[in-house]
């Protein structure tokens, strides 16, 4: 099945990386984002795919896994356009908002954005069974919308904050649910 060899290639990636990163003493580090400084805009997208440290990335793994593969399921093409676009939305909100001198890295703004995007991909899409997967997502995953509160200095907010925006957004980009004809078309 595409959706899985995906996003098994994806977290095969992370944990490639994050190999590499501790075998050059924590090298790819410096890939992470450093907010309002111009040069640090080129590590936007790579950040989302460095972690600082095993236990981050072990963190992730697991959501990025389930989610993942549940938002690949509507396929392998509209997958990579609704996670570039969390990427893109989760790190230049970073970008914009973090603390100053701060580093952030890691899948969980892209976890945020699938968690945003399988819960409204059904209303966008008029798709009854992706309406009640984003009931189960929500039931299953819920919870992790305290993560957007900024309760913990060492966790960025702001990259779960705008992943969960740019997964709602992401949503709308990919809707495959309105014809050009104009007209509502009928759940299904």
């Amino acid at each position: 099945m595409a959706a899985a060899k995906l996003i098994l290639l994806w977290t095969g990636l992370l944990w490639l990386l994050e190999v590499v990163d501790h075998m050059t003493g924590h090298a790819l580090d410096s890939f992470g984002i450093v907010p309002r400084q111009q040069g640090e805009l080129v590590d936007v997208v790579p950040a989302a795919f460095m972690h600082f440290g095993f236990g981050h990335l072990v963190a992730n793994t697991v959501p990025l896994l389930v989610l993942g593969f549940l938002a690949a399921l509507r396929g392998t093409g509209r997958f990579l356009a609704v996670a570039f676009t969390i990427i893109l939305v989760s790190g230049l909100g970073v970008w914009l908002v973090a603390p100053d001198g701060s580093n952030t890295a890691g899948a969980s703004g892209l976890i945020f954005g699938l968690f945003g995007y399988l819960l409204v991909r059904g209303f966008v899409d008029r798709r009854i069974t992706d309406v009640a997967l984003g009931g189960v997502v929500a039931v299953l995953y819920g919870s992790i919308l305290w993560g957007v509160l900024p309760t913990d200095g060492g966790i960025s907010w702001q990259g779960h904050l705008f992943g969960l925006i740019g997964g709602i957004m992401a949503a709308f980009v990919t809707s495959t649910g309105r014809s050009s004809g104009g007209g509502k078309p009928a759940w299904h």
